[in-house]
């Protein structure tokens, strides 16, 4: 078995260099030291925010300031930590920083409350200030919640209850992660499997039928058994979001999640609707899947082992770096060498060592380099894909970081996978323009169709479904087992399509999904890959002024609502173009891959 290095002996050049946030730890601490003294700056602007625009102006220079420290303290502390999660030093660097950091939170909780106790007429005035102009933007965004803010009371006693409303989430959490145990199954070599969360995945990817199988029906018989506490915490949570929008003014648990995004009912409802009339297309794929797999029938576990096993392909790290580089010529060139520069240099920490954090993120920051952490494969071609995502999260840090001031660089979620997924498109295309015959072709379009069902269309059931049981909720309709099974059951059904078979199990699937817990978020994965598959079409399929509408939102960060960067970018959300066109683009994959496969 193949030993995993420790982290002394990973070659320097193969790490990212975290040197444009500190030099080493100890520079880290003597800048941490001097952080935490600053807290008690705070307590000086407590109770005089609402003396004149030059004190308003003062106290949030002084948070803006001491935030954009923080955010690089953070940044190394967290990416330390990546490198080896049994580091004790390094452990305990993020642990005081968090500390720290929720101690400043706590002193600086006062200019929310003081800015929105101030009088209408008064933050008009203030508003038009010389010295408040570098915040205008950001008091407005505020000023927009003082409806759905209470007297000082009631706050006090919302904020008192933060605690006890983790509960629900908690119980999941503890049920789901810990408590839950699946038993054993055995591969299709005859081996004896632990079933997890990670092996299940694994187990659905086999080319062994009743290996699938037996996994599925393991699985969620674990949620079968558990199905009344699971119903009892998910109800906890719903409920949750209901009284909390209830307590804030806001018409309904949907809205109040839309709000901070300045994002209306419409999006959301237009992105179920244009689904719902592709699904036919979907329930095609279904079809050509079990032709192809040789199966009188087609259920769950029939759908995540690969069509066409995946083709011999290697790419090394530096071969991976070109391929993406040729794939995104359509962004210009001073995109492309800035991103070659970071991915040949030391923006990545490359390979797997021992206890390195699983996975692959980018982590960008204002003051220093967007940081990509990865455990690359070079004969695994999804991490050619990987890189190409990471690569967009960092080039949109980077060029926002550059255009905008600290307080507008941060971009939000609804816009953070518009970029990332926006190279993916653009790798696809030049994959798939380059494959060497039909069947590399087939594979690639397959991969094409696969990643548009899980991002598009089963986030968009899952949405679908946090609308529907947060309606009944508000409509005073009790939330058991039976109701949530029957809601999920419906959507199965319509999602997968008359000729599909669906198992008892699969309903529970319900209560295994986390997203439930954070609610209203997963529609943005949906909106987030339609927008970059119409994007790319407009940039691939434009000339100048298009790349420069793209690059300008890849500038934006959150100077501008979501909506409108979007907007800017070429498409508008608001209408249910964007999807349509990703959702034609399936479509035609769905084509072309029946007119490239016959069964075997």
């Amino acid at each position: 078995m193949k030993q995993l290095p420790p982290r002394s002996k990973v070659k320097a050049a193969d790490t990212w260099d975290l040197g444009s946030l500190f030099a080493d730890d100890d520079a880290w601490e003597r800048a941490f030291t001097r952080w935490e003294k600053r807290i008690a700056g705070y307590a000086k602007f407590q109770g005089t925010l609402a003396e004149s625009a030059r004190t308003l102006a003062t106290c949030l220079k002084f948070d803006l300031d001491f935030d954009r420290v923080g955010e690089r303290l953070g940044a190394y502390a967290f990416l330390k930590t990546a490198e080896d999660t049994a580091d004790g030093t390094h452990q305990r660097m993020q642990g005081r920083y968090t500390n720290v950091a929720a101690r400043a939170a706590q002193a600086a909780s006062f200019i929310r409350p003081e800015i929105l106790a101030i009088s209408n007429a008064k933050l008009k005035k203030f508003l038009n200030a010389k010295c408040l102009a570098p915040y205008r933007l950001m008091l407005e965004r505020l000023i927009r919640h003082k409806p759905h803010t209470l007297g000082r009371k009631e706050e006090r006693l919302l904020a008192m209850q933060i605690e006890m409303s983790q509960a629900a989430g908690q119980v999941f959490r503890q049920l789901n992660d810990a408590d839950m145990r699946f038993g054993t199954v055995s591969d299709e070599h005859g081996r004896s499997v632990k079933l997890s969360h990670a092996t299940f995945s694994t187990m659905l990817h086999s080319p062994k039928r009743s290996v699938r199988k037996n996994a599925f029906q393991k699985y969620y018989r674990q949620y079968a058994d558990h199905r009344h506490t699971l119903a009892a915490s998910l109800n906890g949570s719903i409920q949750r979001d209901v009284y909390y929008a209830r307590a804030r003014n806001y018409p309904s648990a949907l809205e109040a999640a839309l709000f901070p995004d300045r994002v209306g009912i419409s999006v959301y409802e237009n992105l179920i609707d244009s689904v719902h009339r592709c699904l036919p297309a979907l329930h095609r794929y279904y079809d050509i899947r079990r032709r192809k797999m040789r199966l009188r029938d087609i259920h769950h576990y029939d759908t995540y082992v690969p069509i066409l096993a995946e083709l011999q392909t290697r790419h090394t790290w530096n071969k991976a770096v070109e391929t993406v580089i040729a794939a995104i010529q359509p962004l210009g060139s001073d995109y492309c060498r800035a991103l070659e520069k970071g991915l040949k240099g030391r923006w990545c920490d490359r390979y797997e060592n021992r206890g390195k954090q699983s996975g692959a993120f980018s982590c960008g920051s204002f003051d220093a380099a967007p940081y990509i952490l990865m455990n690359y494969q070079p004969d695994v071609l999804e991490h050619v894909f990987t890189l190409a995502h990471e690569a967009g999260h960092s080039m949109h840090s980077l060029l926002s970081a550059k255009k905008q001031p600290y307080a507008y660089y941060d971009y939000t979620i609804f816009v953070a996978e518009v970029a990332s997924t926006f190279n993916e498109q653009l790798l696809a295309r030049h994959l798939m323009e380059h494959a060497r015959d039909d069947r590399h072709r087939a594979f690639l379009v397959n991969r094409q169709i696969d990643a548009v069902r899980g991002t598009i269309f089963r986030q968009t059931m899952f949405a679908e479904f946090e609308k529907i049981t947060h309606e009944l909720a508000e409509q005073g309709e009790p939330l058991t087992v039976d109701r949530f099974c029957e809601v999920y059951n419906g959507l199965l059904k319509l999602y997968f399509g008359p000729e599909f078979t669906i198992d008892d199990e699969l309903s529970f699937e319900c209560f295994r999904i986390p997203h439930f817990y954070n609610a209203f978020y997963v529609y943005k994965y949906a909106t987030g890959l339609s927008a970059a598959v119409a994007l790319s079409e407009h940039v691939t399929g434009g000339g100048r002024r298009e790349l420069s509408d793209y690059l300008n939102f890849l500038s934006g960060g959150c100077s501008k609502d979501p909506l409108d960067l979007l907007r800017d970018a070429g498409v508008d959300m608001e209408q249910p173009a964007a999807v349509d066109a990703a959702l034609g683009q399936f479509t035609r994959l769905v084509d072309e891959l029946d007119g490239l496969i016959t069964p075997a």
